[in-house]
């Protein structure tokens, strides 16, 4: 096998028959066997029943059903450890992102020798607070953490069969795929393009938040680290504090500070210390997660070529 098309299926019944007819298009040019493979991540519309039947009587579509909805990222996951091509062609259904972007991406990865040839968008899509957001999860990410994670990055990308098992090896519960491909490393390139726009994200606030949330905990520990040097910082200005009201009780004999002082020293120790455990909170949860050793989906069914009437 050559060639695998991996793709998830939430809400694409629309743009999904399109989808596949690219998706063979842009395979016949690869050339070679390939496969295209689809995980139906508890799409609520027809986007199932709709992908068996364009796959009657074909040969090339492989269609993994999830139990229920367990998000685009372990979606994902699952899809790459199903794929069984020397070539691995990630990318979304909902035709934003053409398929025919693979045979750019093969000539960038030829002429490099990159293991990973990804898109990155020449602007970000969305509006004013959707751009700001994005910009400032980067920022906030980078500063974090040690890993150079590319900035406006799309789901698109075409691997090595060597890449694509070294992405398989990690056995996270709380996935991050972003994170997982930059850092597995090996030879990585950026390839500009221009992402199409077909009406509002199936991310919502909540989920980009929770998504956030994920990435730097899931990939920096800074935060602890961040709240431990605050807690210092407050320790130590309530240290002086503490001399001052000392020396001015001994020299001055005048009461220091009043009501507004003490209401807002309990205010912000208090919510210092909600924050902190809070934060804590997280990782433990984190850590919850993994040793629970749950999976990261649970496949319901897998339709093959051959095994369907």
């Amino acid at each position: 096998m050559k060639l695998s098309i991996v793709s998830t299926l939430y809400n694409s019944e629309a743009t999904l028959e399109s989808f596949i007819q690219k998706c063979r298009a842009a395979a016949k040019k690869f050339g070679g066997e390939h496969e295209i493979v689809l995980v139906n991540d508890g799409s609520p519309d027809g986007s199932l029943d709709l992908a068996k039947s364009l796959a009657a009587g074909q040969n090339d579509i492989v269609i993994i059903n999830l139990s229920r909805n367990f998000g685009h990222h372990p979606a994902m996951m699952t899809g790459l450890l199903a794929a069984q091509g020397e070539y691995v062609f990630l990318l979304d259904s909902d035709l934003e992102e053409d398929p025919d972007w693979l045979h750019h991406f093969d000539d960038v990865r030829k002429a490099t020798g990159a293991d990973m040839v990804y898109g990155v968008q020449k602007a970000r899509k969305g509006g004013w607070l959707e751009r700001t957001a994005g910009h400032a999860f980067y920022a906030v990410y980078k500063r974090l953490n040690k890993l150079e994670m590319p900035k406006n990055v799309v789901t698109a990308r075409l691997m090595t069969r060597r890449y694509v098992d070294a992405i398989n090896g990690y056995d996270e519960r709380v996935v991050f795929l972003l994170g997982i491909l930059t850092h597995a490393g090996f030879h990585q390139e950026a390839v500009k393009v221009e992402k199409l726009s077909r009406g509002a994200s199936s991310y919502s606030l909540r989920r980009r938040l929770s998504l956030a949330v994920d990435a730097i905990t899931s990939f920096s520990s800074a935060p602890m680290r961040f709240v431990f040097y605050l807690g210092l910082a407050i320790f130590a200005a309530a240290i002086l504090v503490a001399l001052y009201a000392v020396l001015v009780w001994l020299f001055i004999a005048q009461a220091p500070g009043g009501w507004t002082s003490l209401i807002i020293s309990v205010w912000m120790l208090g919510g210092l210390t909600l924050s902190s455990i809070g934060l804590v909170g997280l990782y433990l949860g984190r850590v919850f997660d993994e040793v629970k050793a749950r999976p990261r989906a649970i496949i319901s069914d897998v339709f093959r070529p051959g095994d369907r009437d």
